[in-house]
């Protein structure tokens, strides 16, 4: 009978470099959202692969930050940095549309090292043989990988390279998880980031960084005999004038915000959902402790 294999294979990397998609290429389902826009994720996310003989726990973690403005930004960099601290296997991720690469505060990390460390280059789409030929000598040489794996996740090419890579460096180890887990996070959680993605679609400029999402409530009833789910959620952003904005003319923007984020949410619970979202103003909600521990960011 084989060993079983476990651990944990944490991905980094700047903002926007693809790290959820390339979560979500190789879970094979969405699990996490992804946005043109940089910093899209905030939270350090596990996504779970079973199988028989394996259990990978993946962790996508925000993009690192060079210079943080407030108090969410540094908590999110230590959300990215931890990853050092429990890592079987740590994927470095680089943006072949715009190659750059974090020396200053990832160096002196990867070199302490004890676990396998891949260079994975994405979005390989974007550009042509020789440019590609170019970069791939220059990030050969920055460090001693453990393997290099070319990677377009959007168009899932090279996620089967890398899941092999992935299992032929896996340690033997229990389940951590229950095999049907799929992750670390509950249901409010993937709730209230469907809705942030929404925001960070239908919004611009400054609204989808200066927003934060929290279900307040999710109680599930029935109606003509079938299950319905009751969500009322709360969009806290920081000014007056960022409230307008979110309301729309004649409440129109919230009204389709909620329409989108309806759709999205009863396509992930199989159940149609009746969704409340309500706004409410928090000036400098991202350098508030309090408010900063109850969306998840301080413990």
């Amino acid at each position: 009978m084989n060993n079983h294999k476990s651990g944990f294979v944490n991905i980094i990397g700047l903002p926007n470099v693809g790290k959820s998609s390339l979560l979500n290429a190789l879970l094979g389902d969405k699990m996490v959202i992804v946005s043109h826009k940089p910093q899209t994720t905030r939270h350090r996310i596990f996504g779970i692969m079973n199988d028989e003989d394996y259990q990978v726990v993946f962790s996508d973690t925000p993009g690192i930050i060079r210079d943080e403005s407030y108090k969410m930004q540094k908590a999110m960099n230590d959300a990215a940095f931890s990853i050092f601290e429990d890592a079987d296997i740590v994927i470095m991720t680089i943006d072949l549309s715009n190659p750059d690469y974090p020396v200053e505060q990832i160096e002196h990390r990867l070199k302490n090292l004890k676990v396998p460390v891949f260079l994975v280059l994405n979005k390989r789409d974007s550009i042509d043989d020789e440019r590609y030929a170019e970069l791939l000598e220059v990030f050969t040489a920055l460090h001693d990988w453990t393997t290099i794996l070319t990677t377009s996740a959007l168009k899932k090419e090279g996620i089967q390279e890398l899941k092999d890579a992935i299992l032929s460096h896996l340690p033997d180890g229990p389940a951590y998880y229950p095999k049907d887990q799929l992750s670390d996070r509950p249901e409010r959680f993937f709730i209230s980031e469907m809705i942030r993605e929404n925001i960070l679609n239908l919004y611009h400029q400054e609204i989808p960084y200066a927003t934060e999402v929290a279900v307040t409530s999710f109680k599930e009833k029935e109606k003509h005999g079938k299950p319905i789910v009751h969500i009322y959620a709360i969009i806290f952003c920081m000014r007056r004038s960022q409230k307008g904005i979110l309301l729309g003319k004649g409440g129109s923007s919230i009204k389709q915000l909620g329409t989108e984020s309806r759709k999205s949410i009863e396509a992930y619970l199989g159940k149609q959902v009746f969704l409340e979202l309500h706004i409410k103003i928090k000036e400098k909600w991202r350098d508030n402790d309090n408010l900063l521990k109850s969306f998840g960011y301080l413990h």
